[in-house]
């Protein structure tokens, strides 16, 4: 009898490539082919667009245009790739969101934001030049300049950000730095991303567990000082206990989301976003379809008879049958078991430790209630 999938076959997340192109060249990325403009065809969007009709779920999905660097895009372009979900977002099925260094932003870009209704994410690691030492152009420069005037941009004309932050091993330290900036800067919301061993970054030194519980201890200590400011790794567990004390528990519905991943000739990889250009000939690369060719609804339906599918969904079931942390860390993330197991059924990775476990470990007492 075949069990259960513990994968969904629907999804919320739709992550697209618009262009492979990126003007920085970071030194913790992982993406592969961003010094080329690869731009997605429109056909490929209006698939994109297919599949989601096709899907007819309850759950608005979330098309995320990522890349690269989404605003390298042509706006021209950019406004064709949008326009076929158009009804779509009229209708309340889908929102858009661009995750963006913010050193394009312009008047046209603020335009077309504000046409498409676009909630925006930016990626920038911390004041100045030397938190940001990773995040440089193709000639070597820093971007921070250019990043602060995208953020000036958005804050002018009122439109609202999330921010994205890698936390490097040279930055693991400075918690107290990197909170007062982010409650200065006017985001609405920061992501702490402690970077990992993906893709084309296996060369660097990785951050500690210790090192991360200790920085996730000063960020509970830190956070009644900034109110204003939603921390989503600490929202996130306090919002899971709060649940918890309720009586709540995951309903046996609840599965790990597939996130199809679209590249911009409309190859699909799913589980995580970066394994999308990643080789592996033992995995056929990880692209489970052709968006062109089949739709995102029938790929999921298949999706099992795919070898890093299968395995992954076996490495959830050990999680689920041997971690502590199971309830609330759900499985970490399936590129990372392959960046550090070379296969998608092992179960513990730096991800875990070091973004789901020492965020518990290091609350301690400090979560209010």
């Amino acid at each position: 009898m075949t069990q259960p999938s513990l994968i969904s076959p629907q999804f919320r997340t739709l992550i697209t490539q618009p262009t492979t192109l990126c003007n920085l060249n970071c030194g913790y990325c992982y993406l592969p082919a961003r010094d080329k403009q690869i731009l997605m065809p429109v056909r490929v969007a209006q698939r994109l667009a297919e599949s989601v009709v096709e899907q007819n779920g309850a759950d608005v999905v979330e098309v995320v245009w990522h890349g690269g660097e989404p605003l390298t895009t042509p706006i021209a372009h950019m406004r064709n790739l949008l326009d076929p979900f158009e009804e779509l977002r009229r209708d309340g099925r889908i929102v858009h969101v661009v995750q963006t260094n913010a050193t394009l932003v312009d008047d046209r870009w603020l335009s077309l934001i504000g046409d498409y209704q676009i909630s925006v994410g930016v990626s920038i690691d911390g004041p100045g030049d030397r938190f940001n030492a990773d995040r440089v152009d193709w000639a070597g420069k820093p971007s921070t300049r250019k990043i602060m005037h995208g953020v000036r941009c958005l804050r002018a004309v009122g439109v609202p950000f999330s921010v994205i932050c890698v936390v490097t091993a040279d930055t693991i330290t400075r918690a107290d730095e990197l909170l007062a900036f982010f409650a200065d800067l006017g985001c609405e919301s920061v992501a702490f991303n402690i970077e990992e061993m993906e893709g084309l970054n296996a060369h660097r030194r990785q951050v500690t567990q210790d090192e991360a519980q200790a920085f996730w201890a000063r960020l509970w200590q830190l956070q009644p000082d900034y109110p204003d400011l939603h921390i989503r790794d600490l929202d996130r567990l306090r919002g899971f206990i709060a649940r918890t004390r309720d009586g709540w528990t995951f309903p046996p519905e609840a599965k790990y989301e597939p996130i199809p991943t679209v590249a911009t000739t409309g190859d699909i990889v799913l589980l995580s976003p970066e394994l999308l250009g990643i080789r592996s000939p033992d995995y056929r690369n990880f692209v489970v379809g052709n968006v062109l060719v089949t739709s995102i609804p029938a790929m999921l339906a298949t999706m099992r008879e795919h070898r890093y599918v299968a395995e992954f969904e076996r490495g959830l079931a050990a999680c689920q049958t041997a971690c502590g942390f199971w309830e609330f860390c759900r499985g970490g993330a399936a590129a990372n078991r392959f960046f550090e197991h070379g296969s998608f059924d092992g179960t513990e990775t730096a991800y875990c430790r070091n973004t789901r476990q020492a965020v518990v470990l290091s609350a301690a007492t400090r979560i209010s209630t």
